[in-house]
């Protein structure tokens, strides 16, 4: 407790003077552009990572970075979606999930949380989904590489169970809300961005368009300019990948690291932020 008490007068002494406009701005409410769910491991810190200010990022968090289904549970998770899109007017959501996950980790063995942790045990049941679609189509992954199949796979189930809440189908459906998976690897600082398109993960900053304000001039800011490449699965309409090569059911062969021409040819995604909250975003990745 010393150190947060120290840090609360850092805070006030060092953080508020220089930013007076901006916490009177935020005293008449908050105008954040993205909703950002991740997980609650202290190991991420979704304003760090992304180098934005307060205000910007309206933030959920929990185990496994998780929404469960529309009225899957009472918890705050639906309510907060709701709220960020239908008050706030948010249009852009990221699902991001790291490496080394905990939550994840119980899911390998979920069975025997159930006497030691039950109330862990009833959380990860919401995403049953990950843990079906990984035992039935990984059926060889084992170990730190069974681990990041659940990781890269469970960011996408919980887009999946994104779509189920009536609001975020119907802004997709008008196309005013566009939803992103992302990876933070605490390792290396790193973060991977999904393209449904090449069902592979890749530089983030590879999915902005030209007239938002990037070029291929622009430096990499940390992330290699590469994507990684996952065969087509026949049974799977999306597969994730993440940054070490990860195998599927219907091959053995390891995805190919490509460079950032590929992804230069896979087409523009839905609209991004402005160029300044990009540079803002990105250059977390240092």
């Amino acid at each position: 407790m010393k150190k947060l008490i120290q840090g609360l007068r850092e805070f006030h002494d060092t953080y508020v003077p220089t930013h007076r406009e901006l916490l009177d701005q935020l005293a008449h409410g908050q105008k954040p552009r993205v909703l950002f769910i991740t997980c609650s491991d202290s190991r991420i810190d979704p304003n760090l990572l992304t180098h934005t200010e307060i205000g910007e990022l309206f933030v959920i968090r929990n185990a496994g970075n998780m929404i469960p289904p529309y009225r899957a549970t009472n918890g705050g998770e639906g309510a907060a979606v709701e709220y960020a899109i239908a008050a706030l007017g948010i249009e852009h959501i990221i699902v991001c999930g790291h490496s080394h996950c905990g939550a994840m980790k119980g899911l390998m063995k979920l069975n025997q949380l159930q006497e030691g942790m039950p109330l862990v045990f009833d959380w990860l049941k919401h995403t049953e989904a990950t843990r079906r679609l990984v035992a039935e189509n990984y059926p060889d992954a084992q170990g730190e590489e069974l681990l990041e199949i659940l990781v890269a796979e469970n960011v996408l189930t919980q887009i999946e169970n994104l779509k189920t809440y009536p609001i975020i189908h119907s802004r997709l459906y008008k196309r005013t809300l566009h939803i992103y998976a992302w990876i933070y690897y605490i390792e290396t600082g790193e973060v991977w961005a999904y393209d449904p398109v090449t069902h592979s993960y890749v530089p983030p900053q590879s999915q902005l368009s030209d007239s938002e304000g990037w070029s291929e001039s622009e430096p990499s800011l940390g992330t290699p300019a590469i994507a990684c490449e996952l065969p087509q699965h026949a049974g799977l309409s999306q597969t994730a990948v993440s940054q070490q090569a990860i195998p599927t059911a219907a091959s053995t062969s390891r995805p190919v690291r490509k460079s950032s021409s590929t992804s230069s040819q896979v087409g523009i995604v839905a609209p991004w932020l402005s160029p300044q909250q990009a540079e803002r975003i990105y250059r977390g990745n240092h």
